[in-house]
C-alpha cells in the first residue's frame, strides 16, 4: 500500500473511531435498560478496536485488511 493510501486509511479509521465512540457510550446506557443491546454494543466496540489497530499498526498492508481478490475467503476448519 502506498504511503498516501496508508495515511488515508489511518485518517478514515480515526474518523470512524471518533464517530463510533459516542454511539458506543449511548449503547452502554441503553444496554442497562435493554440487555439485547449488548450485541450491538459489542459489534461497535469490535469495529472501534479494529480501526484503532489500523491506526497504530505501521506495517499493515492491503493484503492484511482487504478480502482476497481471487474469490471467497477460505473457511476456517472446525
Amino acid at each position: 500500500m502506498s504511503q498516501t493510501s496508508a495515511e488515508r486509511a489511518k485518517a478514515l479509521s480515526q474518523n470512524l473511531v471518533e464517530i463510533l465512540t459516542s454511539y458506543e457510550e449511548e449503547l452502554m446506557a441503553l444496554e442497562r435498560e435493554a440487555p439485547a443491546m449488548g450485541q450491538l454494543r459489542r459489534a461497535v466496540g469490535i469495529t472501534i478496536a479494529e480501526a484503532c489497530f489500523l491506526i497504530t499498526d505501521e506495517s499493515v498492508g492491503q493484503t492484511e485488511w482487504a478480502p482476497p481478490a481471487s474469490g471467497p475467503a477460505p473457511r476456517a476448519s472446525s
